[in-house]
């Protein structure tokens, strides 16, 4: 299988890094605040937020897609939603200690410009968000299915 999406859409990693164990107090709130803020966007449709797949791991990784970028940076802005306090409390009690480590990366991706498969696997990652179609005939190949010029 592999995914049909219609337009633009924005892909956000976003993680954290638990520098020193021990201070359980710094980052068991971080931990606990992005639970909240995907509840809080998973129920806002007209936020742009179109969905989310967390990657296990110590510390995890959680993709998410969004409509655009201006759709993520308002959500990031907004005094009345979670994210805002919660950056602001980071600023305040952690910033630059060293005691947390937070990340993350934003990709534009154009209609298109991205491939995908699936096989023997549940909606995952974009197919989440995408239309799931079966990868044969000009979706065969991931060059296919990438829309190169050259085909």
């Amino acid at each position: 299988m592999t995914v049909n999406f219609e337009g633009d859409f924005v892909v956000f990693l976003i993680g954290m890094r638990i520098n020193y164990f021990w201070k359980f107090h710094k980052w068991i709130p971080v931990a606990k605040a992005m639970p909240k803020m995907l509840k809080e966007l998973s129920q806002k449709p007209e936020s742009g937020f179109l969905g989310f797949q967390l990657f296990g791991g110590i510390p995890p990784v959680i993709v998410q897609y969004w409509r655009s970028f201006e759709a993520l940076e308002a959500y990031a802005k907004d005094p009345t939603g979670l994210h805002y306090p919660a950056w602001k409390e980071f600023n305040t009690k952690i910033k630059s200690n060293g005691d947390v480590g937070i990340w993350h990366e934003t990709f534009k991706v154009k209609s298109g410009e991205y491939e995908c498969i699936y096989n023997n696997m549940p909606k995952y990652g974009l197919g989440k968000i995408g239309e799931m179609v079966p990868a044969i005939g000009r979706k065969e190949y991931a060059a296919q299915r990438i829309q190169t010029k050259e085909h």
